[in-house]
């Protein structure tokens, strides 16, 4: 008994250390020099790679990212389109055969030349050679040593890739004619955070990093205009003619190249892009920000790239003053990729499409600088923090810079949502991004239902606590990699409510919210409002009442596990706080002090911001 006693006490010591462990994230320091072949789409360089270990593990083992690797047939990414039901469109494809619809994986039909690839050799720690294998896109080295807690080591390396045909993210030749659509494309090291290593294979989705800072030289034909991540040295201009933006270097057959020196500081990825027709603007955006654009040289598409321009500092500013200043001096919107994705201090967007839908991509994706490239949570294990973030901030923007002034700007995303529910295919948002049976179930759960995360967020504590969370959470957590329990505390801390149920419901599980008036009855010269909560997740409740005189009313039933009472989102309507309902009992009655003759209209949640999932029971009328 003794024995159990102090290895009780003993556990519980540790646990008690483990919770109160100070916050700790890894470092590094990327040097690479990388010499581009535009004719066969391949390239080599050499990295050096200090690391820092700033946990308080003993690392006998690093794991790298080898992105380009997922390109192959039989490859992970290649076997997982071919069997989800809702493959992506750009990697799958129909066409007819014999006048019959079939199915065509673009990545099981590449070629030796379209594939692409990343091969590292010659790996070694502080000089001496360690064991790489490559397992799929994951390389797996063996040190030579291992890394004590608090102390750094350098790893070199030198890699060849091939860049693949455009299909998912990175690639060559674009649908819109874009050469190099250059993003994951080194060797990349895993993130380890306090929960372990994140060497997850490249499958479908996103990714995850590590914090420090990028020296990238690039040598590329002198013809090709370069945009990216980071800070271009001398000058710090980008764009055609400029003989002085790099060092020119004669290779052999008279070919000259030039070589690009970017300087990409506290961020955790590095991304760039080239073409020979790039026509490059530059604006200043708030805080003396350059915003770069860099477009094909198409008169089709011109006069939308010069009027994005303007909107973009507009939407630039309305980030910065609703969650906080960009941190850098450069943002750039590049057209390339495959649609629209967030990189470091840049955006690779589609192009030439309406001015209103590369408006919401470039929109969507400059807050993801927000919502990921500072904010650094884990994409890959919780999408909805940066996806559902992002839009939402990206529906507030646009509603403001465009001057739409919708009431609820995100009422699409609540019918989203609900359908997804109505279809029985809802998964957890704990589910891992790659891991979604349907990409519909994957997309709607990220950005939708995590947008409304934080639309319904305002509903629970009120607009003004929400607005005051953004900003809280935004400087406390930037430049790290924050948890939902970090948003949730964040918002506790503001507010004062008790929030655990409402993290843990809505991302834990798929119960709905469910709320209904059930009766309306007189009681003597009293109305009583029978309510019923039907789905298992419980929230606060807003009453409005509408009676025949014209006047309107409103009725708040706090939640009683959450021990807080909301401001009246409505000062200029008169507000009646009732006593809380628990959440054990699925019954309440609300008993008004008038007679139900008088009584025009009864709503539950007038604002539409509470994802109840069956609206005909919200609401009693009189016809």
């Amino acid at each position: 008994m003794k024995k159990i006693l102090l290895l009780t006490l003993v556990v519980n010591a540790f646990a008690a250390v483990a919770q109160n462990a100070p916050y700790w994230q890894q470092a590094v320091d990327y040097k690479m020099e990388v010499s581009m072949d535009v004719e066969h789409f391949q390239y080599n360089g050499k990295q050096e790679l200090i690391y820092t270990n700033n946990s308080s593990d003993t690392l006998k083992k690093v794991y790298y990212h080898l992105y380009n690797n997922a390109f192959q047939p039989g490859s992970e990414m290649a076997e997982r389109a071919d069997h989800i039901v809702d493959a992506d469109g750009r990697m799958v494809r129909k066409t007819k055969l014999d006048g019959v619809e079939v199915k065509v994986n673009r990545i099981q039909q590449l070629q030796a030349n379209e594939i692409g690839y990343l091969k590292v050799s010659n790996f070694k720690q502080d000089g001496i050679a360690a064991k790489a294998k490559t397992i799929g896109t994951i390389l797996e080295v063996v040190l030579a040593k291992p890394i004590l807690p608090h102390s750094k080591t350098m790893f070199t390396l030198d890699f060849d890739g091939q860049v693949p045909l455009q299909i998912r993210r990175s690639g060559r030749n674009n649908a819109e004619g874009v050469a190099l659509s250059m993003s994951q494309w080194y060797p990349k090291i895993a993130e380890f955070d306090f929960e372990g290593w994140h060497a997850d294979p490249y499958i479908a989705r996103e990714f995850h990093g590590v914090w420090g800072n990028f020296d990238v030289k690039i040598t590329i034909d002198k013809d090709y205009v370069l945009g990216g991540s980071g800070y271009l040295q001398k000058p710090n201009k980008i764009g055609h003619g400029y003989q002085d933006a790099g060092v020119e270097v004669q290779y052999p057959k008279r070919t000259k190249k030039l070589t690009w020196h970017f300087i990409a500081p506290k961020v955790h990825d590095f991304t760039w892009a080239a073409d020979k027709e790039y026509l490059h603007d530059v604006v200043k955006g708030p805080n003396n920000v350059d915003l770069h654009f860099l477009y094909k040289n198409n008169p089709k598409i011109i006069d939308n790239w010069k009027k994005l321009q303007p909107l973009m500092v507009k939407v630039m500013d309305f980030y910065n003053k609703n969650i906080g200043n960009y941190p850098y001096k450069q943002y750039s919107f590049i057209q390339g990729g495959d649609g629209g994705m967030e990189y470091a201090m840049c955006t690779l967007i589609l192009g030439n499409g309406t001015l209103e839908g590369i408006f919401g991509t470039a929109t969507h994706e400059l807050g993801h600088s927000w919502f990921q490239h500072i904010l650094a949570s884990n994409e890959s294990k919780h999408p909805w923090m940066d996806e559902g973030f992002t839009t939402y901030v990206e529906d507030l923007a646009v509603n403001e810079v465009l001057g739409k002034n919708a009431k609820n700007p995100f009422e699409g995303n609540y019918k989203a949502y609900y359908s997804l529910v109505n279809s029985g295919k809802e998964q957890p948002q704990t589910t891992h991004g790659d891991r979604y049976d349907f990409n519909r179930s994957y997309s709607i759960s990220s950005y939708v239902k995590g947008s409304i995360f934080l639309s319904q967020l305002g509903y629970v504590i009120g607009q003004d606590k929400l607005a005051e969370t953004l900003k809280r959470y935004y400087y406390d957590f930037k430049f790290k990699h924050p948890t939902p329990n970090d948003i949730k505390r964040t918002a506790e801390r503001v507010s004062g409510a008790e929030l655990d149920w409402y993290l843990t419901d809505w991302t834990e599980t798929t119960n709905t919210i469910d709320y209904g008036i059930k009766a309306v009855t007189e009681n003597g010269v009293n109305t009583v409002v029978s309510l019923e909560r039907i789905g298992r997740m419980p929230m606060p409740i807003d009453i409005q009442v509408e009676y025949t005189d014209g006047t309107v009313e409103t009725f708040y039933i706090p939640l009683r596990m959450m021990y807080f009472e909301k401001s009246n989102p409505n000062p200029a309507i008169k507000r009646t706080v009732l006593n809380d309902w628990p959440w054990a009992n699925p019954k309440y009655d609300l008993t008004i002090p008038k007679a139900k003759s008088s009584i025009k209209k009864i709503t539950i949640d007038p604002s539409g911001l509470m994802a109840d999932v069956k609206a005909e029971n919200n609401s009693y009328e009189v016809k």
